[in-house]
């Protein structure tokens, strides 16, 4: 069974009268892995929320910071978002890409989000230790500064109880397993309900938001070409 209120990132949805919310993340939010897409943390959130709101899961297995901020105008003017949940850098940190540039990646998504009238929430990710104790520090750093600076809603870690369990992780070590998704919304769930409370009346209100333009919308589900498994 399809779980309720969650749209790809190419549906559209009449109702206007409850929040929209789109969840910009890599396969930590892409179900990957899984043998029922139904069972990753945003289908699971889609079902805790139905009726009160609709969840656009926009995330794709692969996805760095890089293509997310450059999906995201579009999504933007699609869907109207009233919160976006900022799940992305991960793959850069497995890359080994620098920490300033997926900070002005996050940032211009930041920017944008807010500019379309949408509420930002960042949700914080660590990577292993592969690439040495500073490059860690200089990664996990930039999601507290970023939500310092916009004074944003932040899970600091969104595999906490998680990423060091073996029997809630994946036999490759960096994906959770189904069993693990709960415990993933369980992570997201305090910090995003009072913003889900502030964004209920003024969705029913109306909002106006700005169209950014930019490239098209890809279905969640849909791998970024060259993709390698065991990213994020």
């Amino acid at each position: 069974m399809a779980a309720p209120a969650l749209a790809d990132a190419s549906s559209a949805d009449s109702r206007t009268d409850r929040p929209t919310l789109l969840v910009m993340g890599d396969s930590l939010s892409a179900a990957y892995g899984l043998e029922r897409p139904e069972d990753g943390w945003v289908s699971l959130l889609a079902m805790r929320l139905e009726g009160e709101a609709r969840v656009v899961n926009a995330s794709i297995s692969g996805e760095t910071s890089a293509g997310g901020a450059t999906r995201l105008p579009k999504l933007l003017g699609q869907h109207s978002p009233d919160i976006v949940l900022l799940e992305l850098g991960a793959n850069d940190g497995l890359r080994g890409l620098a920490p300033s540039q997926m900070r002005r990646n996050l940032e211009s998504m930041i920017e944008k989000s807010q500019a379309s009238g949408a509420r930002v929430m960042l949700l914080g990710i660590d990577i292993p230790p592969n690439y040495g104790d500073a490059y860690r520090q200089a990664f996990t750093g930039v999601f507290d500064d970023l939500a310092e600076r916009h004074e944003l809603p932040l899970v600091p870690f969104l595999l906490e109880g998680v990423a060091l369990q073996d029997a809630l992780m994946q036999d490759d070590g960096l994906h959770p397993t189904a069993e693990a998704q709960p415990i993933i919304l369980d992570n997201v769930w305090p910090t995003l309900a009072p913003l889900l409370e502030q964004a209920k009346p003024e969705a029913a209100a109306g909002k106006e938001a700005i169209s950014p333009d930019s490239s098209a919308a890809v279905s969640p589900s849909q791998p970024v070409p060259g993709a390698l498994p065991a990213q994020a």
